[in-house]
Parts: C-alpha cells; sequence; structure tokens
C-alpha cells in the first residue's frame, strides 16, 4: 500500500520537483491526478506533466498536494 506525505512548504515542492517523485494532486477532497511528476514551479502554480504530452496546470490555492512512496 502506498504511503503519502503532504507537500506543503515551497521547499517541499521544489525538492520533489529537483528528484522527480511521484505526487497527487486533490482538489476539492478530490483525487484528481495521480503519479505525474512536477515540471515547473511558479508563485501560483504547480505544472505537472504524467505523460509526453500531459501536462496539467493546477492552482496552489485550490490544491494539496502529496508526495507517492510505494
Amino acid at each position: 500500500m502506498p504511503t503519502i506525505r503532504r507537500l506543503i512548504t515551497e521547499h517541499d515542492l521544489q525538492t520533489a520537483m529537483e528528484q522527480g517523485l511521484r505526487i497527487r494532486v486533490f482538489r476539492d477532497n478530490h483525487l484528481i491526478e495521480s503519479g505525474s511528476i512536477i515540471i515547473r514551479l511558479t508563485e501560483d502554480t504547480v505544472i505537472t506533466q504524467s505523460s509526453v504530452s500531459d501536462l496539467a496546470y493546477h492552482n496552489r490555492e485550490s490544491c494539496q498536494f502529496f508526495e507517492l512512496k510505494k
């Protein structure tokens, strides 16, 4: 069973991006993305990629991010 750890701070998100960690994204208590990696961070957006051509843009205020450990 996978273990998850919430990514709260800028440092948490930056570390996840640098290490290429897989993440889960929740919005309004619903899982909206799983198994993607962070490819870019801005002040208000986290950009994730789950496949070669599949990019997603997530607002930091409305989403929660979790590191996925298997």
